[in-house]
């Protein structure tokens, strides 16, 4: 029985040690417009700065700009990604109020990362608002809640080898 606790504690210490760490979604550290500030004329375009590269593709990141009335202000398309910074050009504003940057990202470790921005438009802006370019970047989700922490896989594979290690010693201990 001492032996299969050697041994299962060195087969937990080789999985502890081996492990690698969990890949973080992207974050936001910056953006322009700033959240929460007021501005007198709108943005002719929203850019926003990750900590991480942001992987590119066609359809894959978006970013919405979108009124209270739920009018949206960005111009359709794809946005321009440059290493980890996500720009999308912005149509002229409407009315004076409070409007939601709404972004979706595909993040470094290739997980979708979203979020929300506000900002409030001090002076009535020329625009109107367009139909959506894509509805899901104004959801407002932040990260993503898919996936295990690694800790719970690290302790399945502990229990796991430990386990077959104690029964592969029981096993073979035994004399006819």
């Amino acid at each position: 029985m001492k032996r299969a606790l050697i041994a299962f504690l060195f087969a937990g210490a080789a999985v502890l040690a081996t492990a690698a760490p969990a890949a973080a979604h992207n974050a936001l550290i910056s953006s322009d417009p700033k959240d929460k500030t007021s501005l007198d004329a709108g943005p002719s375009s929203v850019t926003l700065t990750f900590d991480q590269d942001v992987q590119g593709g066609q359809g894959i990141n978006t970013i919405s700009v979108v009124d209270a009335n739920g009018g949206h202000y960005e111009v359709a398309g794809d946005p321009t990604i440059k290493d980890n910074s996500v720009s999308a050009k912005v149509n002229a504003l409407g009315k004076a109020g409070q409007y939601k940057i709404g972004y979706r990202i595909l993040s470094a470790d290739g997980h979708p990362v979203s979020g929300e921005l506000t900002f409030t438009l001090a002076k009535d802006g020329t625009g109107t608002p367009t139909t959506p370019a894509n509805a899901d970047a104004s959801t407002g989700e932040q990260g993503s809640g898919d996936g295990l922490p690694i800790w719970v896989w690290i302790v399945g594979a502990v229990v796991l080898l430990g386990g077959g290690v104690f029964f592969a010693l029981r096993g073979g201990g035994a004399k006819a």
